[in-house]
Order: C-alpha cells, then structure tokens, then sequence
C-alpha cells in the first residue's frame, strides 16, 4: 500500500471509528452512572469528544504501524478503558452485565445508522467523488460496528463479553473466572496474533456482514 492509499484509507475510516470508539467508552459511563458509579462521569468520560478516549498509543500508532506493514490488512488497536467501580454499583454483579453490554450495544446502534445513511444515498442515487466517498465510509462504518461489537462480545476478560459472562455466572464460578483477568490480555494478544480468532469469529462476523447488507437491497 503506498502513501496515498494509505491517506484515503485513513480518510475514509478516521470518522466511522472514532465514533465506534468513542461512544462505544462513553456508553459504558453513562450506563455505569444510571447504575450508581459516577467515576466515568467525574472524570470527564461521559462526553462524544474523542480526545478524552483516544489512546496515543493504542488508537493512533499501533493501528498506524499495523496498516503500513499488513499492507491494509488486518488491524488492531484499542481505546482508554472507561474507568467503572463495580463496587459503587447498586447491584455489583447484576449490574456489570449492563454497563459491559453497553458498548457493543453503541455500536449496533450505530451499525444501524450508517445503514440507514448508506440505504438513504443507494435510494438517492449519485455519482461524483463526493458520493461514492460518502458511500464509503458508511460502508466502513457497518464494517468497523460490526467488527467491533462482535470483538468486544467475546467471552474473554477484560473484554465486555467475559464481564457479561461473569455476570451471568453462579458465584463460585465468577470468581473462579474472574481470577483469570490478568492474564486475558496475554491470551487476547495470542489470538490475535495466531489465525485462532480469525476461525472463531470470522465466521460470525461474515454472516453479521452479510445479513447487514442484506438490508441494503431492500
């Protein structure tokens, strides 16, 4: 990929992704603080500004680095977790499920918006370079969500996916679980690294993308 792929990459993918990201982190907050912990919102975490989210190196150069030498392939990278006191919570553990499931949930919600604008442009019609790179990021938009949402919704602490399953759990087996969290970000770096996340959510994601573009040719 050479440098001017990589701009209009960047161009088209900067708006869809800061958002998934951003409101993805703020709706954990604002969840948290329905159920009783205001630590997101003290700080200054509840808000759709990105610079309060983004994480120099987690958002801008590992994704950066990883475009340039995967030649636009694969990508990851991650944001500022929302700080949450589950203990502030009115119910810790019932309550964790709904704070985690916020942010997959942000970003079906917005999966179903860049939908419904991609739809509205397809049924309008166009041509023109500003059309098709409208087009385009709406498109990447549903990739991003998507991708996103499924990511985040896998059962693996710290992601929102091993919290809801912590929650969901007996006691005794919560917190036999829960002990595993230091090292899920290890286990989470080895699957990325190794085609074994690809078999296990490549599948799900193809057929969420598939169903969501489905939707299209109505």
């Amino acid at each position: 990929m050479n440098w001017q792929d990589i701009v209009l990459y960047i161009a088209i993918n900067a708006i869809p992704l800061v958002f998934a990201i951003t409101l993805h982190e703020a709706a954990h907050g604002y969840v948290a603080k329905l159920f009783g912990d205001r630590t997101a919102w003290m700080l200054g975490r509840v808000t759709a500004n990105p610079v309060k989210h983004i994480d120099p190196v987690g958002t801008v150069i590992v994704p950066l680095v990883m475009l340039v030498l995967s030649s636009g392939g694969f990508m990851f990278g991650w944001a500022k977790p929302v700080p949450v006191n589950f203990e502030n919570l009115r119910r810790p553990k019932q309550d964790m499920l709904w704070v985690a499931a916020a942010g997959p949930g942000a970003n079906i919600l917005m999966l179903v918006i860049w939908l419904v604008l991609a739809k509205a442009l397809l049924a309008a019609g166009g041509s023109g370079m500003a059309w098709e790179f409208w087009i385009r990021v709406a498109d990447a938009g549903i990739i991003w969500n998507i991708s996103l949402a499924i990511l985040n919704l896998f059962p693996l602490l710290p992601l929102d996916g091993g919290r809801i399953l912590a929650s969901l759990l007996p006691n005794r087996l919560a917190y036999s679980y829960s002990r595993l969290e230091p090292y899920g970000m290890f286990i989470l770096l080895f699957l990325v690294a190794t085609p074994i996340l690809g078999w296990i959510l490549g599948p799900i994601m193809a057929s969420a993308r598939h169903a969501a573009y489905s939707l299209l040719r109505f």
